[in-house]
């Protein structure tokens, strides 16, 4: 059967995965009476939940006697160490874009990779029946992205679909015919896409997507770049260097059809499959014949901007609420995430009792955290901090960050002036239709921690920011932390709501009445820029005395409730995350009073 191999890339939640559910419904991969959950390709819990794809995944559709496997990559430049190496597999591309809100930075980093490696893109306009589209604008910014991205005369070529991914069609007119459906995508992939190219030679396939199964073991997924294979032949894994890693045979070979993966006899060069029977081979290994000697070239993978430390959970509540608590365990599910995730790094302290975890970006270690709570984890995490480097001259570098700040013109001045506080560069600030401005700053990853509640408090829950790793520059001095302290629990016990009500001048809570509370654990956020200890323990003292007054009731203010994207911006470097799988607390990183001081005295010595 002819085969097509293509990617889907988009900006996160420009409708890429729903365009994916309708391709499947059309084409006939689903029986007429077949239930099938909406956005089918977010299969884990954390993708559905936040509307985002964190994974890569694959499906494949049949259209006029051609299969077409379709990778629908993340559009999240956090989880972009899936990205290149996805990129690798296919031979086209279709950029979905939304039609009011244009390309974003997420969209331009997945092009610029698929630019690139010298795919031709089709570029489709979605959400076109929004009232705010503005799809000819649109264009004409993919056309100069495309062009400031070095594009080649051939991919500034591209062909234009207009259409609407949930109402299920696409047209080459904004305005329709909508009755064809999807058809007129499907038939523009045969016809612009080219077949895979096939390599002379023994079975070779580089490794793309890895994952663990209970029943198969490791199953790696790729594309065949040349022969062929069967169940039981014997392959070897070569390493990035040419070194053999591990011999062995293919216990199964798994085909991608519809949503389903289907056990094959053989699969040939050009299509994209999984393989599994080998214990050692990861992402970016070669598997080959064992007549091959030299290893397939892969995509680099960029290296880790944010490290944070995972701590084995030591608080006075420690293993009450969660059943993995010990440094072994903690351990082996870190270094199990790592293999499959070329981007993360783990790195073991000294100590044996924490753990150095490296990524892209805040959001994807907290997607890890929130993962491995949810699997009855519990841990204590630090601030994220910036992985600095130096070049050969000594020179300490940053990571910089492209953000992209879309916001109502009446909210532009405070953003303006917050970024620049956090050392950003202010380089293009242009109206993006709607009394919208689009500000785009060069700023570093250091100063963004912690800026995203900020913003959304700045401009009234109305400004979108998306940024992207830029490159690495010069140190550029400090950065302003947290203007305000934190209010500390000075005893163990359970939180008291008239204790509460007496400290509401001090500055809001964060904790509500009958919480557990220890020594050492933040309770509120200070008015004023010190620490202060408190005691929330304290009931109302009761005597058989009537006052002349009635009692007067006890109205909280609701709490200010820690999210733990929020918490792990906001806790600073002497400070940790309890998490647990039925809360997030925050704590000092010590708990006794004179150990704090002590830790004060020796960091003003240095």
């Amino acid at each position: 059967m002819a085969l097509r191999n293509i990617a889907i890339i988009a900006h996160v939640d420009h409708g890429k995965t729903t365009l994916v559910d309708e391709l499947l419904k059309q084409s006939g991969s689903f029986r007429e009476n077949q239930r099938v959950a909406e956005r089918v390709m977010d299969s884990n819990d954390l993708e559905k939940e936040r509307g985002i794809t964190i994974l890569a995944k694959a499906t494949s559709v049949e259209w006029k006697g051609v299969r077409i496997n379709i990778v629908d990559t993340p559009g999240h430049a956090d989880f972009g160490g899936e990205v290149e190496r996805i990129l690798s597999m296919v031979d086209g591309a279709i950029v979905l874009v939304d039609a009011s809100e244009g390309p974003m930075p997420q969209t331009k980093f997945v092009v610029g990779k698929a630019l690139k490696v010298g795919l031709r893109p089709i570029v489709a306009i979605n959400k076109i029946d929004r009232p705010d589209g503005r799809h000819e604008e649109v264009i004409n910014e993919v056309f100069d992205l495309f062009a400031n991205l070095d594009a080649t005369d051939e991919q500034l070529d591209f062909p234009i679909l207009y259409g609407s991914g949930r109402d299920g069609w696409m047209n080459v007119n904004p305005e329709g015919p909508k009755d064809q459906g999807l058809a007129p995508l499907l038939d523009l992939v045969l016809k612009h896409v080219p077949e895979p190219t096939v390599e002379e030679g023994p079975f070779r396939m580089i490794g793309t997507i890895l994952e663990a199964n209970p029943f198969l073991g490791r199953i790696i997924t790729g594309r065949i770049a040349s022969g062929s294979i069967k169940p039981n032949q014997a392959v070897k894994v070569l390493g990035q260097d040419g070194k053999l890693i591990e011999t062995g045979r293919i216990s199964k070979i798994l085909a991608f059809r519809g949503i389903e993966r289907t056990a094959i006899d053989e699969a040939h060069a050009g299509d994209i499959v999984a393989i599994a029977g080998l214990s050692k081979g990861t992402v970016a290994d070669t598997f080959c014949d064992p007549a091959v000697s030299e290893a397939m070239k892969a995509q680099p993978i960029d290296p880790p901007t944010v490290t944070m430390s995972f701590i084995v959970n030591d608080s006075p509540l420690a293993g009450t609420e969660g059943d993995k608590v010990t440094s072994r365990v903690i351990r082996d599910r870190l270094f199990k995430e790592a293999e499959g995730n070329v981007a993360l790094k783990i790195e073991e302290a000294e100590g044996k009792d924490s753990f150095y975890v490296s990524g892209r970006g805040e959001l994807q270690l907290a997607v890890l955290i929130e993962t491995m709570r949810r699997e009855g984890f519990e841990l204590a995490v630090s601030r994220p901090r910036v992985v600095m480097h130096k070049d050969e001259s000594g020179q300490l570098l940053e990571p910089i960050e492209e953000v992209v700040v879309d916001v109502d013109e009446e909210h532009s001045g405070v953003v303006v002036q917050k970024m620049s506080e956090r050392k950003a560069e202010m380089v293009e600030l242009r109206p993006s239709g709607g009394n919208r401005l689009r500000l785009r700053f060069y700023a570093p990853t250091r100063g963004l921690i912690g800026y995203q509640s900020e913003l959304l408090t700045d401009t009234r829950g109305t400004a979108i920011m998306n940024r992207l790793f830029h490159d690495y520059q010069p140190y550029k001095g400090a950065i302003g932390g947290r203007v305000n302290g934190v209010l500390l629990a000075n005893a163990a016990g359970e939180a008291v709501a008239y204790a509460m009500f007496n400290l509401e001048d001090r500055g809001p809570m964060i904790i509500e009445p009958g919480e557990k509370v220890y020594a050492g654990m933040i309770i509120g956020i200070h008015s004023r820029d010190n620490d202060l200890e408190v005691n929330v323990l304290k009931g109302k003292q009761l005597t058989n005395i009537r006052a002349a007054g009635k009692d007067e009731a006890v109205k909280l203010t609701p709490p200010i409730r820690m999210t733990l994207d929020r918490a792990l911006s906001w806790i600073q470097d002497d400070e940790l995350m309890e998490v647990t799988p039925k809360n997030i607390r925050l704590r000092k990183m010590y708990l006794d009073a004179n150990d704090r001081k002590r830790f004060e005295k020796s960091k003003a010595a240095l």
